[in-house]
């Protein structure tokens, strides 16, 4: 028999203790430490794993002997999807896609394994919180139906690996890692150990198989995927899919990918039948636009490869407390009082004694600094209380002394803004040079904000 030893483990980040703490040491939280039981003896669970993802045993080459080969990718029928993972799903890949409740994961991956199964893919779609009469009738209402596609209603991760491999299928959906459990733990479904212990096992079927496996993880209510840490680090790639539950717009980003870019982000609609694509977002996010309101103003971001054009909001009004409050939402707060500071002291806008609420429509988040110039000028838009115009894109980063800097990709967001009908662009002056505009559309060279303010607002 294999001795048995307690030890309490924090539910949050995986903290280890061989006493009870009322606060976790790690992450500081309070009664999250559980007591749990391991086993200390040798067994499947503790084995070491001496293959490879082909199967045969592993050993050390050099690196200079290694052949380069592109991963062979396969593309599903959402372009959004494929472009977020890179390319498309690469073969032995495990990925985990995290998200609010009732945001649309489970309708997302049964959609996706639809579309493969339709390419002559065999997909074994397993449910731990629906049964099989649950997950048929979402299927009966997004018009799915596949002999490829198969469905199982299991959380015994013993189960699930025989399955697998009774099946071979060539993807694997699991919805949810929270509801799957490991015999050999004796923790809870969904606590710090059974995670990572099914985490690695799946990790394992997918990389000595070549099977691409789908993981649903919860969140917490920060919005963060619930479990340790170690869990994104194990997957190759974490999608977080975003957005309100009472609107229809969802995001899907990629916030670690080990085949393709970190910044990339698709838009799907939800609709009665499913979600769909949205092929051009920046139409969405601009068709609500007040016409003539100050505080209002135009940015081409880049969210990866795609330029998007987003309407950024400010309204100044004096305050009524002795300390002014500065509120963000869809982009840092810190940033908004970095650029209010840089308009009182460069500009001459006293703004010391005006609250300041700034907004991002369309529920986008922007972190890049290609947006500090149309923050700027929305900022002394609202306190001028002068609009700019509706034809008008800023780019441009804002730096503290008040100049404007130069940006990445011009070319292809002034290319986006003549899409949608803009008439100038104010851009920084260096990044005028060496690239020719598209027709119809002026571009417009600044070098400060001072001058920035002059063009848009006087101008």
């Amino acid at each position: 028999m294999a001795k048995k030893k307690t030890k309490f483990m924090c539910q949050e980040c995986g903290y280890e203790s061989a006493k009870w703490m009322g606060k976790c040491p790690g992450c500081g939280q309070w009664n999250k430490m559980v007591e749990e039981t391991e086993s200390s003896g040798t067994g499947r669970r503790g084995a070491f794993n001496h293959t490879s993802s082909t199967g045969v045993a592993a050993k050390a080459t050099p690196i200079t002997s290694i052949e380069t080969v592109s991963e062979p990718r396969i593309k599903t029928e959402l372009n959004e999807l494929n472009r977020v993972l890179g390319g498309g799903v690469v073969k032995g890949s495990l990925v985990l896609i995290g998200g609010d409740p009732g945001i649309g994961k489970s309708t997302l991956l049964l959609q996706v394994s639809h579309q493969l199964a339709k390419i002559n893919h065999s997909v074994l779609y397993i449910s731990g919180e629906e049964s099989l009469r649950q997950t048929k009738l979402r299927a009966d209402r997004l018009g799915i139906s596949s002999d490829n596609l198969l469905v199982y209603s299991e959380t015994n991760l013993e189960e699930i690996s025989l399955t697998i491999e009774k099946n071979s299928p060539d993807f694997v959906i699991v919805d949810s890692i929270q509801t799957v459990y490991h015999p050999e733990v004796t923790s809870a479904p969904g606590s710090v150990s059974q995670v990572r212990e099914c985490t690695a096992e799946l990790m394992r079927i997918a990389k000595t198989k070549g099977i691409a496996i789908f993981i649903v993880g919860h969140v917490t209510k920060e919005g963060s995927i619930a479990g340790p840490r170690l869990l994104e680090h194990m997957v190759d790639t974490v999608l977080y899919f975003e957005g309100e539950r009472h609107h229809t717009y969802r995001i899907l980003r990629a916030v670690k990918n080990r085949f393709g870019s970190t910044n990339e982000m698709g838009i799907f609609e939800m609709k009665e039948s499913g979600l769909e694509e949205v092929a051009n977002p920046s139409e969405i996010f601009l068709e609500e636009r007040s016409q003539g309101a100050s505080g209002s103003t135009v940015v081409a971001s880049m969210e990866g490869t795609r330029p998007v054009l987003v309407e950024i909001q400010a309204l100044i009004s004096p305050t009524s407390f002795g300390n002014p409050r500065r509120m963000a939402t869809g982009t840092d707060h810190n940033r908004v009082s970095l650029l209010m500071a840089v308009l009182e002291k460069r500009v001459g806008l006293l703004l010391q004694n005006q609250d300041a609420y700034l907004k991002v429509a369309g529920g986008v988040k922007l972190d890049e600094p290609a947006i500090d110039l149309a923050i700027a000028v929305s900022i002394a838009s609202s306190f001028r209380d002068k609009p700019t115009r509706a034809t008008d894109c800023i780019i441009g980063e804002v730096g503290l002394t008040g100049e404007v800097r130069r940006v990445s990709r011009v070319e292809q967001r002034v290319q986006e803004a003549a899409k949608l009908g803009f008439e100038r662009v104010i851009l920084p002056e260096n990044n005028l040079g060496g690239w020719t505009a598209p027709k119809g559309i002026t571009l417009i060279g600044v070098s400060s904000v001072s001058q920035t303010l002059k063009v848009t607002l006087e101008g």
